[in-house]
């Protein structure tokens, strides 16, 4: 397809299986030796996520995932590792993927498996905290052993509308854009915003501050901010949300068309996102997943006419365009969420495929594993081609 980048994770159990191993597992560092020595053979730029939504399991069980502060220690380990063996072959790395879910998907985001009893909020905000640690000495970590390296940090994004020009749906709107934007206040700007010192002191939590973590934070702010965008969501100031949108949830939308599994595609809101986190922050943007997830099914020919993802990517990479253009937006690149079918996160579905290649696989796991080329293939790599000109 011509891809000039690939972005992809590194796996913290396949270096460390039980994660707090004294040394390296050396077949999983050479595993990724060689994924990086291949992209490079084809003109192919990694871009690596230290942490997406892995947590190696001993973690959890033994040390109760990142509520536990041992935790920084051991994820230094992990980052210093990996930078090291990798610093001439990755340039741009990323922290933790979609760091904002943590607090609505805690298992998966964080580790943490819940008590009877347990004060869920503080240990939720414990391990926010312990994980903006981690992310800054990560970026300390990159910035010493990675020459010319870029280290960002990594939003699940998608603005909040609100649902009327009501006061309180504009205030409500607001609160929910910066329970989101509190991780990349901090990746960015280095300190707490007062808007989320205020609620810590209304909700009496008590920030687990360790002996220099004020100083790792102010002194490690990322190069970029690279986002995740599939929808914006909308508030309602008196209504819990109704539609699933990315793990996250809105009130409903009469503008905008529904994809199959409750998303809003809107591609206008990906310029206003973009807008939106460019002027809060003047940082170089790197949009890192985008797509469709759709229900593909082959034609007689067995050929799938994904004309639908066609026009999704178009008019998304259109606004992305207009955002950089005629806006002024500092964007670094674009990927897109993915390059073939695979299990979605959210649903565990093999049946929401986002690829330009097909693979025959059903949600049981039953099926050929042949893969094919979906009309969206060439169109895509005729995108490419053109670094994003011809989107005909």
């Amino acid at each position: 397809m011509g891809f000039k980048a690939l972005r992809l994770s590194i796996a913290w159990s396949r270096i460390f299986p039980n994660g707090d191993d004294v040394e390296p597992n050396e077949e999983g560092l050479a595993f990724y030796e060689d994924v990086f020595r291949a992209c490079r053979e084809q003109g192919i730029e990694p871009v690596v996520t230290l942490n997406h939504y892995d947590v190696p399991m001993r973690l959890v069980t033994a040390y109760g995932g990142w509520r536990n502060r041992t935790l920084v220690d051991l994820f230094e380990q992990f980052a210093q590792t990996v930078f090291a063996r990798y610093a001439g072959q990755v340039r741009y790395w990323l922290t933790f993927n979609e760091i904002n879910i943590m607090t609505s998907a805690c298992f998966m985001g964080a580790g943490i498996i819940f008590h009877e009893g347990e004060d869920r909020y503080r240990s939720i905000h414990t391990a926010v905290h312990h994980v903006l640690v981690a992310s800054a000495r990560a970026v300390r970590l990159c910035h010493e052993l990675v020459p010319g390296g870029q280290i960002g940090c990594m939003l699940n994004a998608g603005i909040y509308y609100p649902a009327t020009c009501n006061p309180e749906d504009i205030k409500a709107a607001q609160d929910e854009n910066r329970k989101h934007y509190m991780f990349t206040d901090v990746q960015v700007r280095g300190a707490y915003p007062c808007y989320v010192l205020k609620e810590y002191e209304r909700q009496g939590f008590q920030i687990p501050w360790g002996e220099d973590d004020r100083e790792v934070l102010a002194a490690n702010t990322v190069d970029f901010v690279s986002f995740s965008y599939y929808s914006t969501r909308v508030v309602e100031a008196s209504a819990e949300g109704k539609y699933d949108s990315n793990l996250l949830k809105s009130a409903p939308n009469p503008y905008l068309k529904l994809e199959p599994w409750g998303r809003f595609i809107d591609p206008l809101g990906l310029r206003i996102t973009m807008n939106d986190i460019y002027d809060r922050y003047q940082k170089p943007l790197f949009i890192v997943e985008n797509g469709l997830g759709a229900v593909d099914e082959p034609n007689e020919a067995d050929y799938i006419e994904d004309d639908y993802r066609i026009a999704y990517l178009r008019a998304h990479l259109q606004a992305m365009k207009d955002a950089v253009e005629e806006d002024g937006v500092d964007l670094i690149g674009y990927t897109c969420w993915g390059p073939i079918d695979l299990v979605s996160v959210a649903t565990g579905q093999m049946s929401k495929r986002y690829g330009f290649i097909y693979v025959d696989l059903d949600d049981e796991g039953n099926g050929t594993r042949r893969r094919t080329k979906k009309k969206s293939f060439d169109w895509y790599k005729k995108v490419i081609a053109s670094n994003g000109e011809d989107l005909s």
